[in-house]
């Protein structure tokens, strides 16, 4: 039943603040940093949207980027979108797993810089690479004080939250590779660009958002579906990291032929899971539906890695282009987050765990564009019509996230109506 709710634990918050807009929107760690996220969301692709309609379709004069617009895309899309809500979980559900607790000045050490530092980012895309750059290196500093701040309630102590201490570790990796990937826009290196944006997606977003799937999309569905049995094998995670380094070794050594071999296995054992956790049964909550939609849709896109790999292997290299890739980061990565966002958006104001039309169709829409998306690299369809998608895909996407945004910004800056902290 679309209705029925989700249970949620009480977030552990600062003291109450005085009811300014400052004031609410520092007062909890989801605000400070969801919040921004919400506009990166729009903001981050209005940059392709932008170069496209220009230099593809010729509808307005092609702006003098001070960087490839290719390379500001992977870099807004790897390391300067996904991070503000990982960031914004973790410092919510950290402290509920391991009992500790984050300070106030903690998230904002963390959220203050990285806001500063994207819009510097931004801004350099018009000014000038340094001061690009620089941005981003203000943003990676802000990211480093987040890590440390979870790392110091995650790590201590004899028995440590698996779960917690990973999400610590992979954080950390994000933060190395993502100065990386700034020091190679710096230089200029086109080939490091590419095999960092790479790990950027195998070795830190994905494995994230396995263990954020397994810690929660179970313990959800217990809370909803009855007679619901947890099942979470001790060998699920290290398989998937295993195959996700196999990935990309594979892929950085020249070989995308062979990813296969990890990516077949992976689809499987995915598709294994979203059904084995309760993918048909999920639809009685549509927040729950979400994650479990989502989890569907990343089988699919590690299935769709494997076909690709394996016509490069039968002699038809570049036949998908980036089309998986872009299945996995708009089909599954930012339909996940918007299912995982909005239910701690909702549940840390003191809203019904109720996903709207808008959330819910929203989410939808977000898969179908990761589909056109996809479909857009196709090496049939060059020239105009794939041009042609590739607005499409933009405008939806901006369409959708701006609505959702809409939907959920006036969250972050109001205080709960049930007049709790938080």
């Amino acid at each position: 039943m679309a209705g029925m709710t989700i249970p949620i634990a009480p977030a552990k918050s600062a003291a109450a603040l005085p009811a300014s807009t400052w004031g609410v929107w520092t007062s909890a760690p989801h605000r400070v940093l969801f919040l921004p996220g919400a506009v990166q969301l729009v903001a981050a692709i209005a940059l392709m949207a932008v170069e496209i309609g220009g230099r593809s379709l010729a509808l307005w004069p092609v702006p003098a980027w001070t960087l490839p617009p290719a390379w500001a895309h992977g870099y807004l899309l790897v390391f300067g979108l996904f991070p503000w809500f990982i960031f914004g979980f973790a410092m919510t559900a950290v402290p509920n797993w391991t009992g500790g607790r984050i300070a106030r000045r903690a998230w904002l050490a963390t959220g203050l810089p990285m806001i500063a530092g994207v819009a510097l980012f931004h801004a350099g895309l018009f000014l000038s690479p340094t001061l690009a750059v620089a941005g981003g290196f203000l943003q990676v500093a802000g990211w480093l004080a987040g890590t440390a701040a979870l790392a110091r309630i995650a790590l201590p102590g004899p028995s440590r939250d698996v779960q917690a201490v990973s999400i610590v570790a992979l954080l950390a990796g994000g933060a190395v590779l993502a100065a990386l990937y700034l020091v190679a826009l710096a230089r200029t290196d086109a080939d490091t660009v590419e095999r960092v944006a790479a790990a950027g997606v195998w070795l830190f977003l994905l494995p994230v958002f396995l263990v954020v799937s397994h810690r929660l999309v179970p313990f959800f569905s217990s809370r909803v579906l009855q007679g619901y049995a947890l099942y979470r094998p001790a060998f699920s995670l290290p398989f998937l990291a295993a195959a996700c380094l196999l990935h990309f070794v594979l892929e950085a050594s020249g070989a995308p032929q062979w990813t296969w071999l990890a990516d077949a296995p992976m689809a499987a054992w995915v598709g294994w899971l979203a059904w084995r956790w309760g993918l048909a049964r999920s639809f009685r909550a549509r927040l729950l539906a979400m994650l479990h939609v989502a989890l569907a849709v990343l089988s699919a896109a590690l299935a769709f890695h494997a076909i690709a790999s394996l016509a490069a292997l039968a002699g038809h290299p570049g036949l998908f282009g980036r089309g998986p890739m872009h299945l996995l980061a708009v089909g599954y990565f930012a339909a996940m987050t918007l299912g995982m966002v909005s239910r701690v958006s909702l549940g840390h104001s003191g809203r019904a765990l109720e996903a709207d039309g808008l959330t819910w169709y929203g989410f939808l829409a977000v898969i179908g564009v990761g589909g056109v998306r996809a479909l857009a690299d196709l090496a049939p369809l060059a020239g105009a019509p794939r041009a042609w998608l590739l607005a499409a895909a933009a405008a939806a996407w901006i369409a959708v996230t701006g609505a959702w945004a809409a939907r959920f910004v006036p969250i972050y800056l109001a205080p709960r109506p049930d007049g709790r902290p938080g």
